[in-house]
């Protein structure tokens, strides 16, 4: 059963634009598979309210998406190892 969640990941900061588009792309190909992607908001660079493997900023990314609890387990498991994301957040939606 498919349920709407939300994911918010920290890439981090210190990429450039074409670094951040790459890495963002190749995240997004790779969940795309697994999920049905309802919206994405690119939040943008903001400061990080402490430094997480030293970086200050991060672009912050919103995935709205529909997906089984499998499926989540995959992404999430998938969001640790790379190592572009500095933190993610995932959230069932009622």
């Amino acid at each position: 059963m498919e349920n709407k969640y939300e994911s918010v990941i920290i890439i981090r900061g210190d990429l450039k634009d074409e670094e951040y588009k790459k890495a963002f792309n190749e995240i997004i190909d790779k969940i795309k598979n697994l999920i049905d992607i309802e919206k994405i908001e690119e939040v943008g660079l903001r400061n990080l309210a402490y430094q997480v493997r030293n970086n200050k900023t991060g672009y912050y990314v919103v995935i709205y998406y529909k997906a089984t609890s499998q499926a989540i387990s995959e992404i999430e498991r998938f969001f640790r190892i790379k190592d572009e994301i500095l933190k993610f957040l995932t959230v069932k939606k009622d």
